[in-house]
């Protein structure tokens, strides 16, 4: 009889844990979620930042360029930073796709263990 109900008392822990994690799982999702949304809106703005900042700098080479080779170092300044802003536009949004991708699959298959 004793065995019986420690195995009733485990069965009922096991659910309860179960039901736990199933009802975690949004919670969880939603607060990764957010976070990484919040992180890709600063890195956002702060590129818009960026971009305004070095068209500004371009105008100003270009108004203080006396001279063709002027005009074409103020160019190829901005083209090399541009270009390296969207390497890391790149790299930024693949690090943030993959944290999506992890935190996704952390969530379900720790709610989907737990059915098991």
């Amino acid at each position: 009889m004793r065995s019986h109900q420690n195995g009733s008392l485990n069965a009922q822990k096991k659910i309860a844990e179960t039901e736990k994690k199933i009802g975690d799982a949004p919670r969880q999702a939603q607060e990764e979620f957010a976070k990484t949304f919040e992180e890709m809106t600063r890195s956002v703005i702060s590129r818009a930042t960026a971009e305004i900042v070095l068209g500004v700098k371009l105008t100003q080479r270009l108004g203080a360029s006396r001279s063709l080779p002027d005009v074409m170092s103020a160019y190829q300044e901005w083209l090399s930073e541009e270009m390296n802003a969207r390497s890391e536009d790149a790299r930024q949004f693949m690090t943030n796709s993959q944290k999506f991708i992890t935190a996704s699959t952390r969530i379900f298959s720790n709610g989907q263990s737990g059915l098991g």
